[in-house]
């Protein structure tokens, strides 16, 4: 199968690289700025796994001839409509576009743009940045995609798609309930991002100060609230894993959010927290901590802009 691999940064990269390690066929769409750096640099992965160079084939927009058979869309929420336009000479009819990106508002934009069925149910976990020689670190030994068709149901272009993903040099796996998991996975990152952007800090951190841990999990009874009255509930196993993580006493974690306010990056507040918030209002979910955290993002991303 042919992968576009849409973005050469953290996420986009370190997938891609592996999957052209594994033998895969795989071309990386970038800016000519980045297509410039990885011709001279080489795409370079830090990893507990192994480290990772390679000469990653590359293209810009513009230079796509013809469709791809998978599109892996790995860019950040505010750079997806962007995003959309660049690939559109990639997308056929059969093409699958698996999109690593948080929250659910993007499978309408996307299904707006080209065709539902286009579209395919996709989590993906892993903590990777980029530092500033442009390596790829990976943070955590979690690397994972998940996919599967959104209706949940078992089709002929899963099983491909699964043949091509497995075995690739991080875990891969075909899910029968992938619409449940991207919600799941929603549930915590609203929960991760606004709990340690609104009290400034890592897990630990927030466990060791006066009322963090009560804090911390209000804020995930108010995400979990508006996730099951909205979308579907988590489930036991997912809330178990979430209350686990939030009672971490000494953890470093952080969200990805979190670590882009501190570096005065963009930020996917709107996408995380802002679509949530939306959708709570719209059932008459209370969430006075998400929206503060949400008002205190918005503030940031005004200055920053300004």
């Amino acid at each position: 199968m042919r992968i576009l691999v849409v973005g050469a940064g953290a996420t986009g990269g370190y997938f891609g690289g592996r999957l052209a390690e594994a033998g895969r066929n795989v071309q990386f769409l970038v800016r000519p700025a980045r297509a410039d750096r990885l011709r001279a640099d080489g795409l370079r992965i830090v990893s507990p796994y192994g480290d990772l160079t390679i000469v990653p084939d590359v293209v810009t927009a513009g230079e796509i001839a013809q469709p791809f058979d998978v599109i892996l869309l790995t860019v950040k929420a505010f750079g997806l409509v962007a995003a959309l336009d660049d690939i559109a000479p990639a997308v056929g009819p059969e093409t699958m576009i698996l999109a690593f990106l948080n929250g659910m508002r993007h499978l309408d934009l996307i299904a707006e743009r080209f065709d539902r069925r286009n579209l395919v149910g996709c989590v993906c976990k892993v903590a990777t940045t980029l530092d500033p020689d442009g390596r790829i670190l990976q943070l955590s030994p979690v690397q994972e995609i998940a996919y599967g068709e959104l209706d949940g149901t078992a089709s002929d272009r899963m099983a491909r798609l699964d043949a091509t993903m497995r075995d690739a040099g991080f875990s891969a796996r075909l899910s029968t309930d992938i619409e449940r998991e991207m919600w799941e996975k929603w549930t915590l990152l609203a929960t991760l991002a606004a709990s340690t952007c609104l009290l400034r800090g890592s897990v630990g951190q927030i466990l060791a100060a006066p009322g963090g841990r009560q804090t911390a999990f209000a804020l995930l009874d108010e995400v979990t609230a508006t996730v099951s009255r909205v979308g579907r509930q988590p489930g036991e196993r997912a809330m178990a894993a979430i209350r686990a993580m939030l009672s971490d006493e000494g953890s470093s974690q952080t969200s990805s959010l979190y670590r882009d306010v501190m570096i005065g990056a963009p930020i996917e507040a709107d996408q995380i927290l802002g679509d949530l918030l939306a959708r709570a209002r719209t059932a008459g979910v209370p969430t006075p901590l998400l929206t503060a955290a949400y008002a205190q993002l918005s503030i940031y991303e005004a200055a920053r802009r300004g």
